[in-house]
């Protein structure tokens, strides 16, 4: 093979080369129009359904959209101020107007920003030329047409609206969505609270707990990181370019623009944040999609606990008329919602974590690295909201099989070796632990073999019938107790 290739190398490579017509006329890149067959990522395509409320939010026109409320009503805080007198207050009827914009901003507007936007090649401008176009027609708008915008960098605009689609996304959608998971999960912990089932730890039996502890162990782990998140402070600023209010000071020496500021920003429900440079440094994002992630593994966690609890038959599935669990097996009810939820976990926590890590860093008093990582704020909310609800499809469909956890727990009487050595240790025997290490370690132990290891033991019958009667399981400790406290 290697003579003749070498003996023909020129027609050798054409004839690799050459492509058919076919082959050519795959290479041509097609013009697809954007649908769910069409879209590059998965959230906007097969699970775009799932996710289109955040559209409204984290999409260009989510993002059009809170710039252009942002500019307005900054102007309208300009008019409020006794200082700037170029822009006297606005009549109510003017006042009417630009709430309808600031509020009404629509798709038709965001593509006519796009269209200026190609010739701008700047989107911040882009609005600002959108909006003074609006305001021509009304006397008063028409006279303050270059006080749009007015001191502003684009950060200052920027940094506002992404403050505000966070606070929008984790208000309305994922504190909404984690409440119903960690209410579920504390459902199923009081439904199974006294439903005993054999510990694992290291993969191997050991003290059994109750199904519904494990639950409430999960649900109080989520509830103290979405409360975490709840905490978060999301923070904005409206201080120039570099952080200190010169363009606004140069033109308006008297005016407290450290004053205005926070109350323009906090009016629009944010946390002021004094100390900025020319952008807001992204710190909170950092912080808030921290707790995001670490909910987020809390749940990864409980979605392979639940994935081990099916495989061991302690829980059944429901089935769904008509699904198919395999291709091939026909008999297969397969865990994929857990599956499914776990894998949208891992991308959401990737991207957050890059988003975490990228954000609080830039170059002196700015670059522009933030600003295409910034269109991604919506790519990890969106995988996560698709986990928390393949997690809830998941436990909708289980119905836990007790006779299954009862015959494991009577399968494996060695874990009854903890008690015992301990009740040894009270009065005071020698070497317990070592001698129910040679009884059990390695040794399967029946029912008998255990009472008639106790039955030779010397201490108080009062504590020896306690052992007696102790079974895999009734050793559980407060489980019970625990999981009915639980309030989440």
């Amino acid at each position: 093979m290697q003579a003749r290739l070498s003996a023909h190398p020129t027609r050798s490579y054409c004839r690799i080369a050459r492509a058919s017509p076919k082959m050519e006329a795959r290479t041509v890149a097609e013009d697809l129009e954007l649908s769910e067959l069409t879209a590059v990522t998965p959230l906007d395509g097969r699970y775009g359904g799932k996710v289109k409320a955040l559209r409204r939010i984290f999409s260009e026109y989510g993002l059009i959209r809170f710039r252009a409320m942002v500019e307005v009503r900054w102007l309208q805080q300009l008019a409020q101020e006794d200082g700037v007198s170029e822009v006297p207050p606005f009549s109510e009827a003017t006042q009417a107007v630009l709430d309808a914009i600031a509020t009404g901003f629509s798709v038709e507007d965001a593509l006519q920003v796009k269209s200026v936007e190609r010739v701008t090649n700047h989107d911040v401008k882009a609005i600002e030329y959108v909006l003074k176009d609006k305001f021509k027609g009304n006397e008063e708008l028409e006279r303050v047409l270059e006080f749009t915008h007015f001191a502003c960098t684009s950060e200052d605009i920027n940094n506002i609206s992404h403050g505000l689609m966070m606070t929008e996304a984790i208000q309305e959608h994922v504190l909404p969505a984690m409440d119903q998971i960690i209410r579920e999960i504390a459902r199923v912990a009081g439904e199974l609270a006294d439903v005993p089932m054999m510990s694992r730890t290291h993969g191997q039996p050991a003290s059994p707990t109750t199904m519904g502890k494990e639950f409430a162990n999960v649900a109080y782990r989520l509830k103290r990181q979405r409360d975490q998140l709840q905490q978060v402070p999301i923070m904005g600023k409206i201080a120039g370019a570099v952080g200190n209010y010169n363009a606004h000071i140069s033109a308006y020496p008297n005016v407290d623009w450290q004053g205005l500021a926070e109350n323009f920003v906090t009016s629009l429900g944010l946390q002021w944040n004094p100390y900025v440079t020319q952008i807001e440094p992204h710190d909170y994002m950092a912080e808030a999609f921290g707790a995001i992630i670490r909910f987020n593994n809390v749940l990864i966690d409980f979605d392979r606990d639940v994935w081990g609890y099916i495989s061991l038959g302690y829980f059944k599935q429901k089935t769904i008329a008509g699904e198919v669990g395999s291709s091939t097996m026909p008999h297969k009810v397969n865990p994929i919602d857990f599956e499914n939820s776990e894998g949208n976990l891992g991308v959401a926590n990737a991207v957050m974590d890059h988003l975490s890590n990228k954000l609080p860093l830039s170059r002196w008093q700015r670059d522009l690295t933030d600003s295409t990582v910034l269109r991604n704020l919506g790519v990890g909310v969106g995988h996560s909201l698709l986990a928390y609800q393949s997690t809830l499809r998941g436990i909708s469909k289980l119905e836990a099989n007790a006779a299954c956890m009862s015959a494991d727990l009577d399968n494996n009487w060695e874990v009854l070796a903890e008690p015992i050595q301990t009740v040894m240790r009270r009065y005071g025997i020698p070497e317990p632990y070592e001698k129910l290490k040679a009884l059990t370690r390695g040794n399967r132990i029946t029912r008998e073999g255990m009472q008639a290891f106790v039955a030779t033991l010397e201490m108080p019958q009062e504590a020896k019938d306690q052992l007696m009667h102790l079974t895999p399981a009734t050793y559980i400790g407060n489980a019970v107790e625990q999981t009915k406290a639980l309030d989440v």
